[in-house]
């Protein structure tokens, strides 16, 4: 009987949980066919619109270049994901299976590093991208992504669970450090791989401040810098804002319906949380 109403308030405690959760991305959806008025009516209860004004989809596609914005914004991603998975994996891998001088002390940077917010870095980044001048463009977004200490982390606990029987074996049939990381070990963190690659794509597709400072121009910048700017200074048009991150959202549930078993699976064989 106790297992049973134990069961009851952890399934309710979930199902509140959920509702919470999903509330905001329901009244986006229902804001994003409203009119003006109707969006800042004070009653709560009044929340599908009188008449869905489908005419908003055509406002915003109008209003905003959605193919350079997206292909900005994927671009970015692309080199991110490329750059996490590579230095990740290579700095992952030494400090979970090597031995060096200075390993504890270096990785204990990177996990200081985890623990700082991330607009401290921002001035310094901003001066480094602009000394190489390469603001307004697309290696200025990318700079921040070009190394990333939660994903040395992640990396490190997917080798670290990894047994030590293949090392071993890989150095009785010759293989040397390279051939064991690269045809042993690495095709093995697969799952892993794959979880940093969706973090990824998530911490750069919502990184909002980075893009507004270093590409403040129109047609390069990305989709959330973009969507940040059509706030208006003296009148907020809600509907057109709720339909622009509707669209926004469209490739992020794309992605994770295509890859959450991958990620599920990344994040519970590591270790990692989000």
């Amino acid at each position: 009987m106790k297992k049973k109403i134990s069961q009851i308030v952890i399934y309710f405690i979930l199902i509140l949980m959920t509702i919470i959760m999903i509330v905001p991305f329901i009244w986006m959806i229902l804001t994003a066919f409203k009119t003006v008025s109707e969006t800042m009516q004070v009653d709560p209860f009044v929340l599908v619109p009188k008449v869905w004004q489908v005419e908003n989809f055509g406002k915003v596609v109008a209003a905003m270049d959605f193919v350079k914005l997206y292909g900005n914004t994927l671009l970015m991603i692309l080199l991110r994901v490329i750059c996490a998975i590579v230095t990740a994996s290579l700095s992952g891998y030494a400090f979970a299976r090597l031995n060096f001088k200075g390993k504890n002390f270096m990785f204990g940077v990177v996990l200081f590093q985890m623990m700082i917010p991330t607009q401290v870095f921002i001035i310094p980044q901003y001066i480094m991208v602009s000394k190489l001048h390469i603001t307004n463009t697309v290696w200025a977004l990318l700079f921040p992504g070009l190394v990333t200490a939660f994903g040395t982390f992640l990396l490190r606990q997917a080798y670290m669970s990894l047994p030590k029987d293949l090392e071993d074996a890989a150095r009785i049939d010759g293989c040397n450090i390279p051939q064991t990381f690269l045809f042993i070990m690495a095709p093995l963190t697969k799952s892993a791989l794959v979880a940093l690659g969706i973090f990824t794509t998530v911490f750069a597709y919502k990184d909002l401040m980075w893009p507004m400072i270093v590409c403040p121009d129109s047609n390069k910048t990305t989709l959330a810098s973009a969507l940040a700017k059509m706030n208006g200074q003296y009148q907020q048009k809600y509907p057109e804002l709720m339909m622009a991150a509707l669209i926004a959202c469209v490739p992020m549930i794309i992605i994770y319906i295509i890859f959450q078993k991958q990620f599920i699976e990344g994040i519970a064989t590591s270790g990692g949380k989000l």
